[in-house]
C-alpha cells in the first residue's frame, strides 16, 4: 500500500511539475503570437536620406555624434578593465578616445538601467524632475517576469508584483513638453537624425521627430537577426526571465519616420553593422553642414546574437555565451571604428564633437563574471558596476587629446555640454540638473562640488564628493562607501559614520521629495544579488537588493 501510494504521490509531482513546465510554454506561446499579431514586416528598403548641401555652408559649428551603447559592462572596454576573456578580446577603435579625446574616470549613467539615463542624456534633467522613472515595459512582461522568476530554483527571494500599470508600452515615455538636445540643436539649424533605439514613447509628442529629429529610423524590435538566419549565432539564456520573454515577445524589424504598425521592414544586415551603414551614409549626407547624429546601439543587449563571422573571429573562450558576447562587443567597436573613418573621409572629424557612453551597467543576468570588473553590481543596481560607464569625448578642434579627468559627471552633463558646444543657449523656462564639462575639459575651471543622485522607485543613492550612500525602501542596505579609499565598495562604513549616514540621507530624501513623482507605476520588483551573477546560486547571507519597474 505504501508503495502505491508512494508511486501516485511521485506521479502527482512529476505531473505537476510537467503542468508548470507547459504553462510557461503556453504564456510564452502567446507572448509570441500576440507579438506577430502585431504587425506585418515587409522586406528592407532602401532609406532615402536627405541630402545636405553640396557645397560647405559658412558655419563653424561642430558636428555631433552621439553614439549610446546597451548595457555595456566597464570591463568590456580594454583601455579600462582590461577586456573581456581575460584581456583577450580589446576594444581597439574605443580606446582611441584615450589617446585623441578627453576620458572622464568617474563616469556614471544617470540611473542602472536604460531608458530613464536616455531621458537624462536627452534633456540635462533627473528622473525626479521629468518623473521619467522606469524603464517602460511591453504589455504582459511583468507578469511574465514574475511568473517565469519565481518558478526558478535560484536561492533568490520571490519576484513580487509593483503597482498595476494598465498604460500601453507607446504611452510610456518622455514627456512630449520635455525640451531636448535634439530640439534646441534644430533650433540652432542643425540637420538632426536618430538611428537606433528609442525606448522613450512613440506616441502623444514622445516619438523621435516630434522630440526633435528631422529623420529617424528606429529599432522598432529588438532581433539583431531572424533566430533561423544562417549567418547568425545564438545563445539563450535558459536561467534568466528577461531573456526568455525577449526571445518570444522581440522580433527582426525597423521602422522609419515614425511610421505605424503597419510600414515595418527587416534591417539590411545584422544590426549593429546596419545601424553603422545608414549612420556612414548619414554622415557623408550631411558633409557641408552641420549635423547631429544620435546613434543608439542595441548591442550588447540581450538577446545575445552574433554573426557567426565574429563568433570564429574571437576564437574559442571556453563558453559559448561569452563567445557570443565578445562577438558582439567585436561588432561594437568595429562600429566606432567606422564612424570615425567616415568622419575622417569626409574631412569632418576636427570639428566634430564625439561622445562615447553606456545606458548603464553590465548585466549579472546573463551570468558572465567580470563585465564590470573590479566594481560590485550590475545592471539594477546603484552599486559601482552598475553605474559606471564610459564617459568619453572626442573634438579635434576643441578639445585637448590623451586628458583624464577624475571628477564625477553624469548623463545629465551630456545635454548642457553639446548646447554649449554648439554656442546654444540651455531653455531658460526650466530647471537644467546638468552642469557643461567643457570648461573642466579644457582645463579652464573646475566643476564645483555637488552631489550627483540616482533614483529608481525605491532605490536611491548618492555621490558627494569621496561619499557614496545608497538606501534601499524594501530590503538591504543602507550602504555607505568612502570611494576614494575603496572605490569597489568592499567596507560598508555605516556603523561608523551615523553622522555622515544623515547628511547623505537628507540629501537623499530632499532630492526625491523635490519633483512631481513618476509618470506612471512600477509592475515589479525584482530581487538581484549584487555580488553573484543569475548563473550561481544565492546563498542566505549574499547580499540582494530588490529593484522596481
Amino acid at each position: 500500500m505504501k508503495r502505491i501510494l508512494c508511486g501516485i504521490l511521485i506521479a502527482l509531482v512529476i505531473c505537476g511539475g510537467l503542468a508548470w513546465a507547459n504553462r510557461l510554454d503556453l504564456m510564452l506561446y502567446i507572448v509570441k503570437k500576440r507579438s506577430e499579431a502585431g504587425y506585418t514586416i515587409t522586406p528592407n528598403r532602401e532609406i532615402a536620406w536627405k541630402q545636405g548641401p553640396t557645397t560647405p555652408s559658412d558655419s563653424n559649428k561642430p558636428n555631433i555624434v552621439m553614439i549610446v551603447l546597451d548595457d555595456v559592462g566597464y570591463n568590456d572596454i580594454s583601455a579600462f578593465g582590461g577586456g573581456i576573456a581575460g584581456g583577450r578580446i580589446q576594444t581597439p577603435n574605443i580606446d582611441r578616445f584615450v589617446s585623441e579625446g578627453v576620458v572622464f574616470t568617474n563616469s556614471y549613467a544617470g540611473n542602472a538601467t536604460c531608458s530613464p539615463s536616455r531621458g537624462m542624456m536627452m534633456t540635462g534633467r533627473y528622473q525626479t524632475t521629468t518623473g521619467y522613472e522606469f524603464t517602460p515595459f511591453p504589455g504582459g512582461m511583468g507578469g511574465s517576469l514574475i511568473t517565469i522568476g519565481n518558478s526558478m530554483n535560484n536561492g533568490l527571494p520571490k519576484t513580487l508584483p509593483g503597482l498595476e500599470n494598465n498604460m500601453d508600452f507607446n504611452d510610456q515615455g518622455l514627456p512630449g513638453e520635455e525640451v531636448t538636445l535634439a530640439e534646441i540643436l534644430q533650433e540652432e539649424g542643425y540637420h538632426t537624425v536618430h538611428i537606433g533605439k528609442w525606448h522613450m514613447g512613440r506616441t502623444n509628442g514622445m516619438a523621435p521627430n516630434d522630440q526633435g529629429f528631422d529623420e529617424s529610423l528606429l529599432m522598432h524590435s529588438g532581433m539583431y537577426l531572424p533566430e533561423d538566419h544562417p549567418d547568425v549565432v545564438n545563445a539563450r539564456i535558459e536561467f534568466d526571465p528577461i531573456d526568455k520573454f525577449l526571445w518570444a515577445r522581440l522580433r527582426y524589424s525597423a521602422s522609419f519616420n515614425n511610421a505605424s504598425n503597419d510600414d515595418t521592414f527587416e534591417p539590411g544586415g545584422y544590426l549593429t553593422d546596419y545601424w553603422t551603414d545608414e549612420s556612414v551614409k548619414v554622415i557623408e549626407a550631411n558633409r557641408n553642414r552641420p549635423f547631429f547624429l544620435y546613434l543608439a546601439h542595441w548591442g550588447t543587449h540581450t538577446p545575445l546574437q552574433a554573426t557567426r563571422k565574429d563568433y570564429d573571429a574571437v576564437g574559442d573562450l571556453g563558453s559559448h555565451t561569452l563567445q557570443v558576447y565578445a562577438a558582439m562587443m567585436r561588432a561594437i567597436d568595429r562600429s566606432v571604428g567606422r564612424v570615425l573613418k567616415a568622419l575622417e573621409d569626409t574631412d569632418q572629424a576636427e570639428n566634430t564633437v564625439v561622445v562615447l557612453t553606456s545606458d548603464n551597467g553590465g548585466v549579472g543576468y546573463i551570468g558572465l563574471n567580470d563585465l564590470n570588473a573590479p566594481y560590485r553590481g550590475w545592471k539594477l543596481t546603484f552599486f559601482e558596476g552598475g553605474l559606471k560607464v564610459p564617459g568619453f569625448m572626442r573634438w579635434p578642434a576643441g578639445l585637448p587629446e590623451g586628458v583624464q579627468i577624475d571628477v564625477p559627471m553624469s548623463h545629465i552633463d551630456l545635454m548642457p555640454t553639446l548646447v554649449e558646444a554648439a554656442g546654444a543657449a540651455l531653455p531658460a523656462d526650466r530647471q537644467i540638473d546638468g552642469l557643461s564639462l567643457l570648461p573642466v575639459a579644457r582645463g579652464q575651471a573646475g566643476l564645483p562640488e555637488r552631489p550627483i543622485f540616482f533614483h529608481n522607485g525605491i532605490n536611491h543613492a548618492v555621490r558627494m564628493g569621496d561619499w557614496k550612500l545608497q538606501v534601499n525602501d524594501l530590503e538591504g542596505g543602507p550602504w555607505l562607501y568612502n570611494l576614494s579609499k575603496d572605490p569597489t565598495e568592499q567596507n560598508n562604513l555605516v556603523p561608523a559614520y551615523p553622522e555622515k549616514v544623515a547628511e547623505l540621507h537628507n540629501l537623499i530624501k530632499a532630492h526625491t521629495a523635490s519633483g512631481p513623482g513618476a509618470l506612471y507605476p512600477y509592475s515589479i520588483l525584482a530581487p538581484v544579488a549584487i555580488d553573484k551573477t543569475r548563473a550561481e546560486t544565492a546563498k542566505p547571507d549574499d547580499e540582494v537588493v530588490y529593484w522596481a519597474n
